[in-house]
């Protein structure tokens, strides 16, 4: 480990170079050696996603309102979500527009909420393009891109803006846990074969509210989110490098997704946080990789 908090491993990253901060809490700049990681194990979870047989799409990082608003995400986690907004005034709003800039004021009350938001997950645009009846088969779709959450922080291991990379399974509830299974069993061997030391967990997401305790509660109960945490710059407190999730027909209802005998799909979802896995990395191995043991340097091609 390089650092012993959160605190120390932000000042050697911004020291070494890898990050540069921004006036924004928990937005980087991420050096051509940190994304050349990110980009090295991202194409290592591509070379798993094509042996699977997997159908690859990639999303921008945005997607439709309409959508997003389906897919339950306000309900829980209203605290997390990002809307796009843009100007669609004339002259006189436009000039009202660079008042309120001058003045100091609020400009964006000039502007108007966009058909589009920021995706909160990689595989959120998936769900409406798979609406409709399933080949008998199931399908399993490979997912990488950039995701935003509202959780402005100092702290690297909690950036806004990052990227995952997800394999998502549509199908039975059988081939739902088996695919989840399999993902763990993969992932687990992929992080300590790069030397990581990880835990498997049981845990929950972070819904929001007084409804909250109520689904968290549910959730952990039925087990249907597992992650893989390592500890990261601190003792105390594990990071989640990957998330095994259980979706059941939460997503096939919203979006009429069937088997193919016309009745509700499950689906599953299990990816890496790819900044996540680079920082772990670089706090486990050292903030050169140019010094990292040379089989881990070979698996990643670097």
């Amino acid at each position: 480990m390089t650092a012993s908090t959160p605190d120390e491993f932000r000042a050697q990253l911004l020291a070494s170079g890898l990050l540069a901060a921004t006036e924004e809490d928990g937005i980087y700049a991420l050096s051509e050696t940190f994304d050349h990681l990110v980009l090295a194990f991202d194409a290592l979870v591509d070379r798993h996603g094509t042996a699977l047989g997997a159908t690859r799409w990639r999303f921008p990082p945005i997607q439709s309102r309409k959508g997003f608003e389906r897919t339950g995400f306000l309900t829980s986690f209203p605290h997390l979500a990002g809307s796009v907004h843009v100007f669609t005034g004339g002259d006189r709003e436009h000039a009202e527009l660079l008042h309120r800039l001058d003045s100091g004021d609020d400009w964006s009350r000039q502007l108007s909420t966009a058909p589009s938001v920021l995706c909160s997950a990689c595989c959120q645009p998936l769900y409406p393009m798979v609406s409709g009846r399933l080949p008998a088969e199931g399908l399993l779709v490979d997912l990488s891109g950039w995701c935003f959450r509202h959780e402005p922080s100092l702290d690297p291991r909690r950036m806004q803006a990052f990227r995952q990379h997800e394999v998502v399974y549509f199908g039975n509830p059988e081939g739902s846990r088996l695919h989840l299974e399999r993902s763990l069993a993969y992932a687990s061997d992929l992080l300590t074969s790069l030397g990581l030391a990880i835990e498997d967990v049981v845990t929950n997401d972070p819904f929001f509210g007084r409804i909250g305790s109520m689904l968290t509660e549910s959730m952990l109960n039925a087990e249907l989110k597992h992650e893989l945490v390592a500890a990261v710059a601190s003792e105390s407190a594990s990071t989640a490098l990957f998330s095994a999730n259980e979706h059941r027909d939460h997503f096939s209802s919203a979006f009429g997704i069937q088997q193919s005998d016309g009745t509700l799909a499950d689906t599953a979802c299990a990816g890496f946080g790819l900044e996540r896995v680079v920082l772990a990395l670089l706090d486990c191995h050292g903030l050169d990789p140019a010094r990292w043991p040379a089989s881990i340097r070979q698996m990643l091609g670097i």
